[in-house]
């Protein structure tokens, strides 16, 4: 689970993130949205425990895994990326590649992937490992709309098998209500509106929500 408690992130005199409390219970789904700048990448982090908070108080179950939004490879073929530090799951290495449509590049160069690829190679890497907290930086910002939909099933797939909570942020309403019991919109760094995505969509409760709203279906 998380538990989150006067939550606050400041560099010099500029407050990124300014949240009172945020309580998600083991196995729930949070989607997170908000302008470029709006802190979802910086909870993201605090809650992987990749930075620091200026105050407050985080509190999350082991183990943790994070995607951040830039996806990379390592050195090696694909299924070696996805085995990396990890020893006889072969073959379940390959499942993942063939749920994600890339088990027929499973010989080729990591590093020669497009963009899109390479995302979901990130995906692979990161469902190989068990964890109680996934946490997903945009996990489909580089994907087409089809391969958008295998990484969402890949993801409900491991939520169902392991019961993880899991957090992803996101700039497509399709993935907050495809993936999410829950959005969570944040507005410079403080939240505007927490609810069920489709309720939030569909009844925005300010102008500037219904302006965010509006914006975002674009």
């Amino acid at each position: 689970m998380i538990e989150v408690y006067d939550l606050k992130k400041t560099y010099r005199d500029r407050t990124v993130l300014d949240l009172p409390a945020l309580s998600l219970r083991q196995g729930e789904t949070l989607a997170l949205a908000g302008a470029n700048g709006s802190g979802k990448t910086t909870l993201l982090r605090l809650l992987a425990g990749t930075l620091k908070p200026t105050a407050g108080t985080v509190k999350t179950a082991a183990p943790v895994l994070y995607l951040p939004q830039k996806s990379y490879a390592f050195r090696g073929t694909v299924l070696q990326n996805v085995l990396l530090g990890i020893n006889g799951r072969k073959q379940q290495a390959l499942d993942l590649l063939e749920q994600l449509e890339l088990r027929s590049l499973a010989g080729k160069k990591a590093s020669s992937l497009s963009g899109g690829e390479l995302q979901r190679l990130s995906v692979c890497r990161l469902l190989i490992r068990p964890c109680r907290l996934l946490l997903l930086d945009e996990p489909t910002s580089a994907c087409d709309p089809q391969s958008a939909a295998l990484v969402l099933q890949a993801l409900a797939a491991y939520r169902e098998k392991t019961g993880c909570t899991l957090v992803l942020s996101t700039h497509t309403p399709r993935v907050a209500l495809e993936a999410a019991e829950r959005l969570l919109i944040l507005r410079d760094g403080k939240p505007e509106a927490d609810g069920a995505p489709q309720t939030l969509l569909q009844s925005p409760g300010s102008d500037w929500m219904r302006a965010f709203v509006a914006g975002w279906r674009i």
